[in-house]
């Protein structure tokens, strides 16, 4: 009895789920179909009032009923279009420094992190054999210059062959040259900073091995920042130097106003791009090189256009419209325009026709509106209402 009992259950919610999803199914097409015959309805007493107004104009329609809306004034305002394009810290001071010369590394002066001047040694590579090579050279060079000293008095008292005076000033001369040279070379084992900076990567060991082009030390500089972007080549012809820019770090949920330093006149093959570049204003955070930046730059502008709010923008056979207020001898009625629209920018869609300025379009309630509709705007109801108690 107890399993006839479950079983008896089961048939009946199995009988009763289908029966509850087709009223359902049901309340809705009859909720859709109601609400077609309502917008028919209203269409249709729309266009008999129009009738009826222009037969007897001192018909007062549906003026109690009329719906209530809110309105602004068409006219012609700056609008721009912006794009969002990823890019990243870059820094014109921040390089890898290699070797220029083999040797052993002798010392490294400096740690990761460490902030370092200008001309500071950094590493220091094993230079005994240039060492002893100029003091050798300082020697020679001491006899040389004596020798040539000696050798042009003796010249001057027209003592002694040119040919003499020639060779002790070659071999002065040459001597000097060489010494200059080895100097040079000494100069090479020592890494100094080529710019006040931090060492943000130290590759270097003491007693490898260097050789040239070996990375040894990466100094960083953030005194000359600038933002870097690769933008699509669709968008040739669109920015300039001088641009203004607005530009968001997400990391630090910051943004600053900036301009476009440089636009690129090459295409990278690759990718399709160009690069444009955005200086970095002084800031009161941190940005480091490689940090994610997303500039907003400006693609369109017009000094001068009509532009409605893109929610009012409604769709018919015939195209987009929306609906201004016409007055028609004291009576406010709905009004259906068509437009053709231009270019979308965040919450407002530029108008390029249909609108010639100075109409009174509709904004709040605009949905509930039909052509030839009696409307009462928002601020001149509360008027009549403030007389109407007085």
């Amino acid at each position: 009895m107890k399993y006839f009992s479950i079983l008896l259950l089961i048939v009946i919610i199995g009988c009763n789920a289908p029966t509850d999803n087709k009223d359902l199914a049901a309340k809705k097409q009859e909720l859709e179909e109601a609400q077609k015959e309502l917008t028919e309805i209203k269409n249709k007493i729309a266009t008999l009032e129009k009738e009826i107004s222009t037969i007897d104009p001192s018909f007062n329609g549906q003026n109690n009923n009329a719906i209530l809306v809110s309105t602004f004034l068409a006219e012609k305002k700056p609008f721009e279009h912006k794009v969002d394009v990823r890019g990243a810290v870059e820094s014109r001071k921040n390089i890898l420094i290699s070797a220029q010369t083999g040797g052993e590394i002798e010392r490294v002066h400096v740690r990761e992190g460490q902030s370092v001047s200008k001309g500071q040694v950094m590493i220091s590579l094993n230079a005994d054999i240039l060492r002893n090579t100029i003091a050798e050279l300082k020697t020679g060079l001491e006899l040389a210059t004596a020798v040539y000293e000696k050798q042009a008095k003796l010249w001057e008292q027209k003592i002694g062959t040119e040919v003499q005076y020639l060779q002790a000033k070659n071999n002065k001369e040459s001597l000097d040259r060489r010494l200059t040279t080895a100097y040079s070379q000494l100069d090479q084992a020592i890494i100094k900073a080529p710019f006040s900076g931090t060492v943000d990567e130290l590759p270097a060991r003491q007693g490898e091995i260097a050789s040239p082009g070996m990375p040894l030390v990466r100094v960083v500089s953030l005194d000359e920042t600038y933002i870097k972007a690769d933008v699509s080549e669709r968008f040739i012809g669109k920015f300039k130097a001088g641009d203004p820019v607005e530009v968001y770090f997400p990391s630090n949920d910051k943004r600053v106003n900036s301009v476009v330093a440089a636009v690129s006149q090459v295409i990278n093959s690759e990718n399709r791009t160009f690069v444009v570049e955005v200086t970095l204003p002084k800031i009161n955070f941190i940005v480091k090189p490689n940090q994610v930046a997303v500039l907003q730059l400006r693609d369109y502008v017009s000094e001068a256009t009509l532009a409605v709010p893109t929610r009012i923008i409604q769709k018919d056979e015939d195209g987009q419209f929306i609906f201004t207020v016409d007055d028609r001898g004291g009576r406010l009625l709905a009004k259906k325009v068509h437009v053709v629209t231009g270019i979308t920018s965040r919450s407002e869609t530029e108008i390029l026709n249909g609108l010639a300025g100075n109409e009174l379009i509709v904004d709040h309630g605009f949905r509930d509106l039909t052509e030839g509709v009696e409307v009462e705007i928002e601020g001149r109801k509360a008027m009549k209402d403030s007389v109407a108690k007085k």
